[in-house]
């Protein structure tokens, strides 16, 4: 279901950001709010270089919120991890997402940066995602386009690491995002 457009080997590899959302935006269905951020990300030189499925989850840690809508991108950008991360946040404020409010409470947009290349920081920003590996609507889509990616620290392929989540078990692929791609 997932689709690659070009090859990235001219910016740093292995580039991930995840996508959620649960509260509908400018009355957007799932896969045309994905499609807006996509259309985003590549207007801020922030290149998708492939989608997962738009993955499907019971809200999480709180079931009787709306269900989420989860995707993960590969990405291609000349942007440090502080300034992706910073413009990543400016794009989920842009969409009405407010910083700061309840933990893990619904939302228009969550766009995370779960890994960069293969660096390692305990620093803002935490690289890989602290806790990233722990989820099913990160892992399942991230094994979706990368199975053999490697968690720099664990050393598990994001395959593996799909296998043994705790968090977001029920996740699925829901939707085909392969024509969401801008070449």
């Amino acid at each position: 279901m997932s689709k690659t457009v070009a090859p990235f080997s001219e910016f740093t590899p292995g580039i991930y950001i995840a996508y959620g959302a649960n509260l509908p935006h400018d009355h957007l269905n799932p896969l045309q709010a994905l499609h807006r951020v996509v259309k985003r990300l590549c207007q801020s030189g922030i290149r998708v270089t492939q989608i997962s499925s738009l993955w499907r989850s019971q809200a999480w840690p709180n079931p009787e919120y709306p269900p989420y809508h989860n995707a993960v991108f590969a990405v291609a950008t000349t942007l440090e991890p502080g300034f992706l991360l910073k413009r990543l946040h400016e794009l989920e404020a842009e969409a009405g997402r407010v910083r700061g409010a309840e933990s893990n409470a619904p939302r228009v947009l969550d766009l995370d940066l779960i890994a960069y290349g293969d660096k390692v920081s305990e620093v803002a920003p935490i690289l890989p995602h602290p806790r990233a590996h722990e989820r099913g609507f990160v892992m399942g889509p991230l094994a979706e386009i990368t199975p053999d990616w490697r968690h720099p620290v664990l050393g598990l392929s994001a395959q593996e690491l799909s296998a043994q989540v705790t968090v977001g078990r029920d996740a699925y692929p829901a939707e085909d995002t392969s024509g969401l791609l801008i070449i």
